[in-house]
Formats: structure tokens, C-alpha cells, sequence
């Protein structure tokens, strides 16, 4: 496979759907992308692999919403790893790539890079939350931690809030092509049950862990032998075949489910970006007395802040900030180099 053919499926999201089966699916390829998320911090191997796996939750979710604005994916628990969050943004127009971003916060005295990085998190939560904009009213769904990996604590929302049945595969990692430099290579499969009236019963438990929901719970007979045969077709995908270069994401499908007629769509293109600003800085900052804002005031005089995202460093005039700044904004705000 040339170059400019590996390239022309780096940082996509492809999607399909398996006419046979009624399901539709995702498959993405994160490679400059990832690597520049991860960029941005130097985290430790377990917290790059936990950021890596949701920001291809993160791509893979975001594609199959009719978004006009934000997804954000979180998981928050009680552990050393104390927080995963991503953002997709929807394109600002047609043909536009989608921008995505992510980070951790963890207790690096406490993180064990010998343990298995989801047990860190501990106890807490997954959630979804869809923000169209303006004039909408946010959505926000959680479940709880469970599975023993992201993508069960996102197929387990998928059945909860969504009543979908809901498969994930993944693989990601550092590759290195001949001659060339080691960089991150991601990519990952969804396969999703068509949306339909759901035969399960509100406030019945499910067979799943801890009572949630299966797929068994909410299929029919008919539907869930499509969805088990579909399922055991995408057991045999090998990483490698998932993260490329040298598999086109169309003959991987060919490869996987050529029996059950599959059908593509237009590519959506990804890229890295934050949306971090010196205003949003100050917006989050207005509720603040002057008297909160004195306690922020380094000894330097200046109100300093950093984007959690991209790493962005923001230097402030104190006197510009909170609900009782004594006089406008100069201009002079970061990010600062």
C-alpha cells in the first residue's frame, strides 16, 4: 500500500451498515490525532492507554449523533485515576473535519504503573452529555463503572439510557513504520443494533452485571441471533487489521461481514483541537467576589490559568476578573508561549 493511500484513511471515522443484520456500525483510525492528544501531557503508560481508549469511544460515539455542537464523555471514580474527559465537536461545515480533545487528572503519587489502569479509577461513573448550543437544553446520561473496561461502561450506557445493544472493539498502541518515527496508531470497530420499539419493560433489571441491561434483554429471538452472528464476526478481527496502515477500513468490512451486506458512507474526517480561550477564562471566572479573585493573585500581581485540554497558558490582570473587576479587559490576555 502506497503512503498517500494510508493517509487518506488516518484520522476518519467510516460509517456503515450491515443491511442483512439492521445494524449499523463506526469504524475509526486515530493516528495524528491521538498523538497529538497525548502530546499534550507526559502521562504515564496506563494513563495514555485509559486516554487513548476514550478518545476512540469518543470518535466512534460522537459520529452516530446528529450533533450541531458538543459530545463530552467522562468517567469520574474514587480512585487514583480520578477523571477521563474527552469532547467531539461537530463540524463547523459540511466537509469540515470533527475536533476532538481529551485529558486525565490522576494522583501520580498514587497511580501504580504495574496495575491495571481501569481498576484505578475505583468506583464512579460513566456519562454521555450532548450540548447543541444555544436555545437547547443539555442532555446527560450516566451508568455506573463496571465491566472492567471503557468500552463495557460504554456499552453498558448504550443498553441503559439508550436500550441499543452496543459493541465495541479497540486497539491502540505505539507503531513504527520502517525509516519513519514511533507515533500513536488507534482504531476501533462499533457495531450498534438499529434503534426500535425495545420489548423490555421499564424498571425491570437486566441480566448484565450488577442488574444492567444486556443485549438479551432487549432483542427479540430473530434480532438477537443477527446480533450474536454479527458479534462472532467481529471476534475474529486481529488489532493489527484495526489500527492499519496497510488495511483500508473498506476491506476490513469486506473482510468481516461480507455475508451480511455491508454498506458504506462518507468518511468524517477528525482532528485534534480545543476551543480554549481568554474569554471563556473570564467567563468561568465572573462568578468570583474580588475578594475570591485576590486569593488566585500570585505574588507576581497576575491571575494565571491553564487549559486542562491543550496546555494553554493564560495570564490575567486581576483587576479585569470576577463580578467586581475594577476595569475592562486590555486585550493582553494569553495564551502565553
Amino acid at each position: 500500500m502506497t503512503l498517500t493511500t494510508k493517509i487518506a484513511w488516518d484520522d476518519t471515522v467510516l460509517p456503515f451498515q450491515l443491511d442483512r443484520s439492521d445494524i449499523r456500525g463506526r469504524v475509526a483510525r486515530l493516528d495524528g490525532t491521538l498523538d497529538r492528544i497525548l502530546s499534550q501531557h507526559a502521562y504515564p503508560p496506563g494513563v495514555e492507554a485509559m486516554v487513548a481508549e476514550m478518545a476512540l469511544l469518543t470518535a466512534l460515539v460522537g459520529q452516530t449523533i446528529k450533533l450541531r455542537w458538543k459530545l463530552s464523555l467522562q468517567v469520574r471514580g474514587d480512585g487514583p485515576l480520578r477523571l477521563i474527559a474527552t469532547d467531539f465537536f461537530a463540524p463547523a461545515e459540511d466537509g469540515a473535519p470533527a475536533q476532538i480533545r481529551a485529558y486525565a487528572s490522576y494522583d501520580a503519587e498514587a497511580f501504580d504503573g504495574n496495575a491495571d489502569p481501569f481498576a484505578q479509577i475505583g468506583k464512579g461513573y460513566f456519562a454521555i452529555l450532548i450540548d447543541q448550543g444555544a436555545g437547547n437544553a443539555p442532555y446527560q446520561g450516566i451508568t455506573p463503572i463496571a465491566g472492567g473496561a471503557l468500552t463495557a461502561c460504554a456499552e453498558a450506557y448504550f443498553a441503559q439510557s439508550e436500550q441499543l445493544p452496543t459493541r465495541f472493539a479497540l486497539s491502540y498502541g505505539r507503531a513504527q513504520e520502517p525509516g519513519g518515527q514511533v507515533q500513536w496508531r488507534a482504531g476501533g470497530v462499533m457495531l450498534q443494533h438499529m434503534p426500535k420499539a425495545s420489548p423490555h419493560v421499564a424498571g425491570e433489571g437486566g441480566t448484565g452485571e450488577g442488574g444492567l441491561l444486556s443485549a438479551g434483554d432487549i432483542l427479540d429471538a430473530d434480532e438477537e441471533e443477527n446480533w450474536s452472528r454479527a458479534n462472532l464476526l467481529l471476534d475474529t478481527v486481529e488489532e493489527i487489521e484495526m489500527i492499519g496502515p496497510h488495511v483500508a477500513p473498506t476491506d476490513l468490512l469486506v473482510r468481516l461481514f461480507h455475508e451480511e451486506s455491508p454498506r458504506v458512507f462518507d468518511a468524517q474526517p477528525v482532528q485534534f483541537g480545543c476551543t480554549c480561550s481568554p474569554a471563556k477564562v473570564r467567563q468561568s471566572l465572573s462568578i468570583y467576589s474580588a475578594r475570591d479573585i485576590a486569593h488566585m493573585t500570585t505574588e507576581a500581581g497576575i491571575v494565571t490559568a491553564d487549559c486542562q485540554f491543550c496546555g494553554a497558558h493564560y495570564q490575567f490582570d486581576p483587576l479585569t476578573l470576577g463580578f467586581e473587576a475594577e476595569k475592562p479587559a486590555d486585550g493582553g490576555d494569553g495564551p502565553v508561549g
